[in-house]
């Protein structure tokens, strides 16, 4: 619930102080946050204007540094529903009397169900990334890649570096099949069942560059390819190629969660680096 343009009622993904009277507002808790000046505060201080506080110290220490996640799934549901809603308009103008019946008994595109399903994907795996939101865990979700069409499915900041997951809804099992070696060139195709999908290490591959590109040269950035719905094997399955990993939400999460160089302060500043850099798609 918004309380005005300016202001947005959430539950906090990390912790922070209340600006108004300073008292500490735990993660995952409700409270509002302020979106020119970047703080937050209680539920219970209505304010919709700037109240000059005794101590303008106070505000600055109550300063959080609050950076939008996104929302997983949004730009491919949005192509869904306008894809939809073209066809219903072109099938209703040229059967004004039978167009309801025809849409009742005809199904959409292929083309158009791929993003129905691309997004139930994505909002499935970002619902639970967002389970594991802490300090040490930061993410991102449907970030644009700017002068590129092309987006990232989602971004976690973490203590042993960054993350960019691509997340699939798709049938089969995940293989890797490697061809060549000692009198041809190797090479190694993903497929899953017997679809060749070696096209997404590529994007993934390209994504990971991107990336690079942003952050400084030391911090290891780790290219996935989570399968949502893949029949997996109950022994192993995961693997990996051309660098990118190949595994499922279960497999991810313990990744994401384990230790590594860097710390809250470090890993804030990434998260807002990217956030700034890669805006909402």
């Amino acid at each position: 619930m918004d309380g005005g343009t300016d202001e947005k009622r959430m539950r906090l993904r990390y912790a922070g102080s209340c600006w108004v009277c300073g008292v500490q507002l735990p993660a995952r808790a409700e409270a509002i946050y302020e979106r020119t000046t970047k703080t937050v505060r209680c539920v219970s201080h209505d304010v919709l204007s700037p109240i000059e506080p005794a101590d303008a110290g106070a505000v600055d220490a109550a300063v959080v540094d609050v950076v939008e996640s996104g929302t997983a799934g949004a730009s491919a549901r949005r192509e869904f529903e306008r894809r939809k809603a073209k066809r219903e308009e072109r099938i209703r103008a040229a059967h004004p009397k039978l167009g309801g019946l025809i849409l009742t008994l005809s199904s959409e595109r292929q083309s158009t169900t791929a993003w129905d399903t691309g997004a139930a994907g994505e909002e499935r795996l970002g619902k639970g990334l967002d389970g594991l939101a802490s300090d040490n865990v930061r993410l991102l979700h449907d970030r644009r890649i700017p002068k590129s069409r092309a987006n990232i499915d989602h971004l976690a900041v973490t203590a042993s570096g960054v993350y960019v997951i691509d997340a699939k809804k798709y049938r089969g099992r995940p293989h890797l099949k490697i061809e060549g070696g000692l009198f041809r060139p190797r090479t190694e195709r993903l497929l899953v069942g017997s679809r060749d999908c070696t096209k997404l290490v590529d994007r993934v591959l390209r994504q990971v560059d991107v990336l690079r590109g942003l952050l400084d040269i030391d911090v290891p950035v780790h290219g996935v390819l989570c399968f949502i719905e893949a029949d997996w094997p109950l022994i192993g399955g995961t693997f990996t190629t051309r660098g990118v990993q190949a595994l499922w939400p279960s497999k991810l999460y313990p990744q994401l969660q384990a230790g590594g160089p860097y710390t809250g302060d470090t890993i804030a500043a990434m998260h807002r680096q990217l956030a700034e850099a890669l805006p909402p798609a």
